[in-house]
């Protein structure tokens, strides 16, 4: 299953059941879990530790250094969870001292060609970006959340949980769990309606995430009110919270709807 044209560092822990194909580097401080593909050409550097059963795509790049002008070379790392996949050309970098000191991602998450995470980012679980979507340093992605190809989200911002990016958009403003974003810079376009249906949402919680987003995008309520208001709403799947949670944890200001001006 290792591949003898492999390089591998003795010190790496590679566990049971492991691929890995001809010309990849595996680094000192790296941790391989049970049953990872690592394909042909793909660099794993450390301190970084693989969960179980990811697959690695020729050319992709997990652990190295960030470029970041403040790394000036501390130990920091990596971490992955489970299930994951990382196309061709993917990019995720560790963390810096100056933050976190990690990048983490979590579990079933879809990486497509040329996707850059980059420090200090925390993602999330069931989240896909891309081909070519970015996360630049210090981002937090929340579960099943998407970012289309081309998309970019700049340092400190967030994206919420079940939360879409359209292709081409820039984040400038978070992006709070539930919403559909598009342009450049990203505004508003409505609920994740399509992202919700996929996800088996029931119409009662569809129903209530509707009331919720009328209050904070079509009432003309600032942010605060219309918080307040979504707090008295019933939310007997806790999905409301998780809007409401997204939205007070912004500390960039929330993105808003292209004829919306500010809060």
């Amino acid at each position: 299953m290792i591949d003898p044209r492999a390089i591998i560092d003795p010190s790496a822990r590679i566990g049971a059941g492991v691929s890995i194909g001809p010309w990849s580097i595996i680094d000192a401080d790296v941790e391989v879990g049970d049953h990872c593909v690592i394909d042909a050409h793909a660099i794993v550097r450390g301190p970084t530790r693989l969960g179980s059963s990811n697959r690695i795509y020729p050319f992709a790049s997990l652990g190295d250094a960030t470029p970041a002008r403040v790394y000036d070379g501390e130990a920091t790392r990596l971490v992955v969870g489970d299930h994951n996949v990382f196309r061709e050309g993917v990019t995720v970098h560790r963390g810096t001292v100056q933050d976190r000191g990690e990048t983490t991602i979590g579990s079933h998450n879809l990486f497509m060609a040329y996707a850059h995470v980059a420090h200090d980012c925390v993602i999330g679980d069931h989240c896909t970006f891309a081909n070519n979507a970015s996360a630049a340093g210090h981002v937090s992605v929340g579960d099943f959340a998407i970012l289309g190809g081309y998309a970019g989200v700049p340092q400190y911002r967030s994206v919420g949980a079940h939360a879409m990016v359209a292709g081409m958009s820039l984040v400038l403003k978070d992006v709070p769990a539930f919403i559909t974003v598009a342009g450049h810079p990203a505004s508003v376009v409505s609920l994740n309606l399509e992202g919700l249906r996929r996800r088996g949402f029931s119409d009662a919680a569809v129903a209530n995430l509707r009331a919720a987003y009328r209050l904070l995008y079509q009432t003309g309520l600032r942010t605060a009110e219309a918080l307040a208001r979504i707090d008295g709403l019933p939310d007997p799947e806790g999905h409301l919270a998780i809007l409401t949670r997204s939205v007070r944890a912004s500390r960039q200001g929330i993105a808003r709807r292209r004829r919306d001006h500010g809060d």
